[in-house]
């Protein structure tokens, strides 16, 4: 049984996304051509900001990843990591990454040109533990780079303190030195209050967008996850703001119109950890049954406020507060994002993805599912899978457990099969 599947998108907008993720990797190569310097890093971190500020260019091994699995190349990626000695059971991002820079990169015919050659590399100091890996083994892949090395606290975002605040906006001012000294470009602090300014408004956009879901019907459903693209290489870009707009005047209009994601929404669902990106179809299996994703806990990571008047200070927080999903969330908090969600969305059932690959993530997984039933008594159901690695998912073990589990969940609400 095929494992891998693609979503079916209802919005507009969405099919705008093809051009925009080209658009991206097409830029990186024209500015490795052009000799505009490139540099890899971590999603998440303000250094983005920093680089469209300084008009240089980003790139994104780990945002790689998923477009690897969309274009079906992770069998070979994979390959050429295990052939290096990678086990299977390191995260599926690394693995990934470390076969594709040493297989395939550089190759003819590689979708959307793959990733430009790296001048700089960021490693980051905070984070999941493979990210940092990753990236001390991209830095040795790459010896001609030039390369940073951040050095970050990792501490919860409720007990983030001023002494905090006023370390991570040392390393912010570190990596503007670093880039001046490296590129001879100065930041233009104009332009970087500008370029904060766009990046909280797309994140404002990218509040808005979501909180229509609570709409019953839903007029936008988590199978136009890959919008998330846009949240994670363009902030703070015109082109992310206008792009935004744009799905959030159309998913508006369908809010207003009382237009749902199908004819007629039965249950509401939400998805905990990160989705398959090999397999988005998965959250289209129970429109059958009348049931709709609403809302999932990735997407939610991505919209992190800045404080438009402090342009670095905001970066700094900003980097305090990356990797909200893994490192700086307490099992309490991420448990209390989880209720909230189901509250604020009317969830009837959650499914628990136990993700092989991102074992950070699927910590505490089982506290929420206690917590659903005794204080929300919402249903929920676990399943077994792999954000990256589709050897790692059953699709027939998924049908079983979801078929059973949209039967309980219909039956609660009074429907009949």
């Amino acid at each position: 049984m095929d494992n891998t599947r693609k979503s079916t998108k209802r919005l507009a907008t969405a099919k705008e996304l093809q051009q925009i993720v080209a658009g991206f990797y097409l830029e990186g190569h024209e500015a490795k051509r052009s000799g505009k310097p490139v540099g890899w890093m971590p999603p998440m971190n303000g250094l983005i900001e920093i680089f469209y500020a300084m008009d240089l260019q980003p790139a994104f091994p780990e945002n790689w990843s998923p477009v690897c699995a969309a274009f079906g190349l992770i069998d070979r990626n994979y390959q050429a990591a295990d052939s290096m000695g990678f086990s299977p059971d390191l995260c599926g991002y690394l693995r990934n990454c470390v076969g594709y820079i040493n297989g395939m990169m550089g190759e003819e015919g590689v979708p959307l040109g793959g990733l430009p050659e790296p001048d700089m590399i960021f490693m980051p100091g905070a984070g999941c533990v493979p990210t940092m890996k990753n990236f001390q083994y991209i830095a040795r892949r790459f010896p001609g780079a030039k390369v940073f090395k951040a050095d970050l606290p990792q501490v919860p975002i409720e007990d983030i303190q001023r002494y905090h605040i006023d370390y991570a906006l040392s390393e912010i001012n570190r990596i503007v030195e670093f880039l001046t000294r490296v590129t001879g470009r100065k930041l233009d602090h104009g332009r970087l209050a500008e370029v904060v300014r766009l990046s909280d408004q797309a994140c404002a956009l990218w509040d808005e967008i979501t909180s229509f879901r609570r709409c019953l019907p839903t007029p936008i459903s988590a199978a136009e996850v890959g919008l998330m693209f846009v949240m994670v290489t363009r902030q703070g870009t015109q082109l992310a703001v206008d792009y935004l707009t744009r799905v959030r005047d159309e998913v508006k209009q369908r809010a207003e119109k009382g237009i749902g994601i199908i004819a007629k929404e039965k249950v509401r669902l939400f998805w905990d950890n990160i989705p398959l990106w090999y397999n988005l179809g998965l959250f289209n299996y129970f429109e059958k049954y009348g049931g709709v994703v609403v809302a999932e806990t990735y997407s939610a990571a991505w919209s992190i406020r800045l404080d438009t008047a402090n342009p670095l200070e905001a970066l700094a927080m900003k980097s305090l507060q990356s990797y909200p999903m893994v490192s700086c969330v307490s099992m309490k908090r991420r448990k209390e994002m989880v209720l909230r969600a189901c509250r604020d969305y009317h969830i009837d059932g959650v499914i628990l993805h136990s993700n092989k690959s991102c074992l950070p993530i699927t910590l505490g997984q089982m506290d929420i599912k206690r917590a659903l039933q005794e204080e929300l008594g919402v249903p929920s159901v676990v399943i077994e899978a792999d954000h990256m690695d589709p050897a790692n998912f059953s699709m027939a073990q998924f049908e079983a457990r979801a078929d059973a589990f949209i039967e309980v969940l219909l039956q609660r609400k009074g429907y009949r099969q």
